[in-house]
């Protein structure tokens, strides 16, 4: 048996030799080729084809090896897998290297800096972690970030995929890219606009003298927890409206024409339909807005400095306080505590919507 390579460059060459102008003579495949049918058959299709190279052939030769282990079997060949995986390998490798450099290797090192002094040479076990756990500050930061959580994720999953079926029902880009302008909008002039509204002489304030009511220091008293609250909100609906969409898009029109015609309502189909299909989005949703919750630091921190009110006093206020005090020890130790919890969290949420979808 001839190499298959060898033999599609002769064809090619015989081919050549053949044809001139605008004619092309057909040639007939008649299925007596050694070669195997597969590549056979592509053979023939360039042969009768108009456009015709030496090196179309190699592009079809390489295509077949690489699909048959050998000629005339259907299995791929194992050094083909082996070039697959170094291949992602390689491509993968920047941000491999990258993620291990500027993540993974800090959070290995800031475990280690936990169960260490400050310097980071004397081992002192878990005396970083007793000493944060019995912090009153620590506590404080923990009830308030819990509430934050608890309060803020539910809220903004409930109004981000009201606005989703309101944006999927009106159908208007304008009208979309309102709930985006959030999340272009720089940290700064948020930071100036919150200022300039809930600021005790600010609109906030000017707005309820008008309509007799009285002023309220919105930033120094309980209410600053809500402003922390309404400003999460204002900055992710959009982000989550965009998760909620793609989950929408995903659900099949005929499910719902099927529940019209049986005489299912609204609010019938939003039960059986849309919250049993949207159940993947909703654990992404989750963990995402989960994430994100933490994020809110920047604002809370430029509106309201690195001492709030105690109402909106936050894990990320201790933490940077105990970094300008290079209490490294104890930062280290709450960090890992609070990575732990929010693994923790996320796995047992992922666990639940996968039983949940899988039932």
């Amino acid at each position: 048996m001839n190499n298959p390579s060898e033999t599609i460059l002769q064809s090619g060459r015989k081919f050549n030799d053949k044809t001139s102008g605008d004619s092309v003579p057909r040639t007939p495949c008649k299925g007596t080729s050694p070669l195997d049918p597969c590549l056979e058959s592509r053979i023939c299709a360039i042969r009768n084809s108009r456009i015709f190279s030496p090196l179309v052939h190699v592009k079809v030769f390489c295509r077949t090896f690489f699909q048959k282990s050998s000629w005339g079997s259907g299995q791929r060949p194992e050094n083909f897998l082996r070039r697959e995986s170094l291949l992602a390998l390689i491509f993968l490798a920047p941000s491999l290297i990258g993620i291990s450099v500027f993540f993974l290797l800090p959070f290995v090192d800031t475990v280690r800096r936990s169960f260490f002094d400050v310097r980071g040479v004397n081992f002192i076990g878990w005396e970083s972690y007793s000493s944060v756990v019995g912090n009153a500050a620590f506590r404080l930061a923990a009830v308030n970030t819990v509430r934050f959580v608890g309060v803020s994720i539910p809220l903004l999953m409930v109004v981000s995929l009201g606005v989703a079926l309101l944006v999927r029902a009106v159908k208007g880009r304008v009208f979309k890219t309102t709930f985006l302008l959030p999340m272009a909008v720089p940290v700064a002039s948020i930071v100036l606009l919150w200022q300039a509204l809930f600021n005790y002489g600010g609109l906030a304030n000017a707005a309820l003298i008008r309509f007799g009511g009285a002023p309220v220091d919105f930033m120094h008293s309980g209410a600053a927890f809500w402003v922390l609250v309404f400003t999460y909100l204002w900055k992710n609906t959009g982000y989550n409206m965009i998760l909620w969409l793609a989950g929408l898009d995903g659900i099949s029109g005929s499910l719902y024409e099927a529940a019209y015609a049986d005489g299912a309502g609204r609010l019938q189909c939003f039960r059986y339909i849309t919250l049993p299909c949207l159940l993947p989005t909703i654990g992404v949703v989750a963990i995402l807005s989960l994430l994100n919750s933490f994020r809110v630091f920047r604002e809370a921190y430029l509106v309201a400095g690195s001492h709030p009110h105690d109402s909106m006093y936050l894990l990320q206020h201790l933490f940077n306080n105990w970094f300008q005090n290079l209490d490294i020890s104890r930062l280290s130790a709450g960090a890992t505590m609070m990575a732990a919890v929010l693994l923790i969290i996320i796995l047992l949420m992922r666990k639940f919507l996968d039983g949940d979808s899988d039932g």
